[in-house]
């Protein structure tokens, strides 16, 4: 059974509780009930998201789950997993400097806004609990809630596996800089709303984390902070890419970790990172040097940008502070700066967002979509002078497909064009049209004569691979099995 990690690193392994627990989303208007199913019984059920959890005895777990694939009223089954932190482990040297923000240049954007946020933008930070009475994180804190516990109680935890991870991740996005010896963080005048589904052991239920997704959203949380994740294919995932679609088309900014293998996730499935909707910023970690950390999981097509993530200094349960390192830092870092940007401007989209980022940032090796690193001292500059830019700034497409661009703050009309029109054209509208394989950048000129420009948008027809296979049940003997019983089912081909 696989297990989900916070954002500082990615580990697999099981958890015998799950061995036998399935999440089963069942369709609208439609009559299902388990009355008359033997050896299954209901844990939880979530009407927003139309998702039932339910453990099957292992004897029936065959028989049942093909006469649950053989339902009409249901639409998917899938194994359910654990969720967990991405934290490398800790390193014990507790510097009290805060090299990030001088990397970041957090103070020159601080002073062209002439302020540090806006107490109106909510950052949901959700993850493993807040320490909402810390001295350099209470004043900034609104009401939250705990699905771990199923309370109102969102306090962190800690344990050897948690060091207080919600809380470091919590003062990097806001800590007041207020404290004697304490520290600032990159947006350290808005609200953090703590949501707790992660346990002292840096754990959560699949569950319990699309639950706390769709409490933000509901709660009107302007950019949710997701410090954590699984390593799992995308069919097993598909409850939780839902509940980020639906962040997503919601409005709320979903800034998560790109994980911590060192892998490329455009070859790995990595959720919810690799979830990739209009709203959705991924994240990978940067050291000191502007190297990309050692850890962190890298991609030019499913990750959007690099930030500060090694010897992170931010607080920690009991008015402490620590340093610590992984995409889980880095993650909250940019979920700052979204706040911090977005306080000056609260009609600024997700899609917007990354683009400014990415067409601001500090060139770097790093392979992500824009190869670059946050410079929050650019990203307002370029805000606040309503510099024309491209969004999307950086994508990967395949032939045939298209891709709509805005010309963000141009005036007039917008002439569009492509710098290599052998991998395709641009109609009037901004709307892209990929022909064949190859990179190119697309322009933008107003009737100022102001021009814009996007980074590379490449072009392949080779899909991203998504390890673990189409095995929705996380386990691939299993469906091997079913698929014997029911070769139609829609994962049996190619198995």
């Amino acid at each position: 059974m696989l297990r989900l990690i916070l954002a500082a690193m990615i580990v697999l392994g099981g958890f015998a509780a799950s061995a036998s627990e399935y999440i089963i989303k069942y369709k609208p208007n439609m009559m299902f009930s388990l009355n008359s199913m033997v050896g299954v019984q209901m844990m939880d059920q979530h009407d927003k998201a139309q998702l039932m959890k339910v453990k099957i005895d292992n004897n029936q777990e065959i028989q049942t789950l093909d006469a649950l694939h053989n339902n009409p009223a249901i639409e998917y089954v899938v194994k359910n997993f654990k969720l967990k932190a991405f934290r490398k482990p800790l390193n014990m040297t507790e510097l009290r400097e805060q090299w990030a923000l001088a990397k970041v240049n957090a103070e020159r954007a601080w002073g062209l806004a002439n302020n540090k946020g806006d107490r109106n933008v909510v950052v949901g930070v959700i993850d493993t609990g807040i320490d909402y009475n810390h001295e350099s994180l209470a004043p900034n804190m609104v009401p939250g809630y705990d699905f771990k516990d199923n309370d109102n109680d969102p306090m962190d935890e800690t344990g050897s596996r948690n060091p207080g991870h919600g809380t470091h991740c919590a003062g990097i996005i806001g800590a007041t800089g207020l404290v004697a010896g304490g520290i600032s963080g990159l947006s350290s005048h808005i609200s953090i709303m703590p949501i707790r589904f992660l346990g002292a052991d840096g754990g959560g239920d699949l569950m319990a984390g699309i639950r706390a997704i769709d409490y933000a959203i509901e709660n009107g949380v302007d950019v949710i902070s997701a410090s954590w994740g699984a390593t799992i294919a995308a069919s097993q995932a598909q409850p939780l890419i839902e509940a980020v679609k639906r962040a997503s088309d919601a409005g709320v900014i979903f800034v998560s970790a790109a994980a911590n293998d060192g892998r490329n996730n455009d070859a790995t499935g990595v959720y919810p990172a690799n979830a990739d909707f209009d709203n959705t910023i991924t994240v990978a970690a940067s050291d000191s040097g502007d190297a990309k950390a050692s850890f962190s999981n890298y991609g030019k097509n499913k990750v959007h940008v690099a930030a500060p993530g090694v010897d992170i200094m931010s607080t920690i349960p009991n008015n402490q502070y620590r340093n610590l390192s992984g995409t889980s830092m880095a993650t909250p870092l940019v979920a700052g700066l979204v706040a911090l940007l977005k306080s000056q401007n609260p009609e600024l989209t997700g899609k917007n967002a990354r683009a400014l980022i990415q067409t601001t940032g500090a060139q770097v090796d790093i392979e992500t979509a824009c190869n670059c690193r946050i410079d929050a001292g650019e990203a307002m500059n370029a805000l606040l002078e309503q510099r024309m830019f491209i969004a999307p700034a950086a994508k990967t497409i395949a032939p045939n497909e298209t891709l709509s661009f805005d010309a963000v703050n141009a005036n007039g009309n917008v002439n569009w064009a492509v710098t290599n029109a052998s991998v395709g054209s641009i109609a009037a509208d901004g709307t892209f049209t990929a022909t064949a394989n190859g990179e190119t950048t697309i322009t933008a000129t107003d009737s100022e004569g102001r021009m814009a420009s996007t980074l590379n948008i490449y072009v392949t027809d080779q899909a991203p691979q998504d390890p673990g296979g189409d095995c929705p049940l996380g386990d691939p003997a299993l469906c091997q099995i079913l698929c014997g019983i029911q070769p139609d089912l829609p994962f049996c081909n190619g198995l």
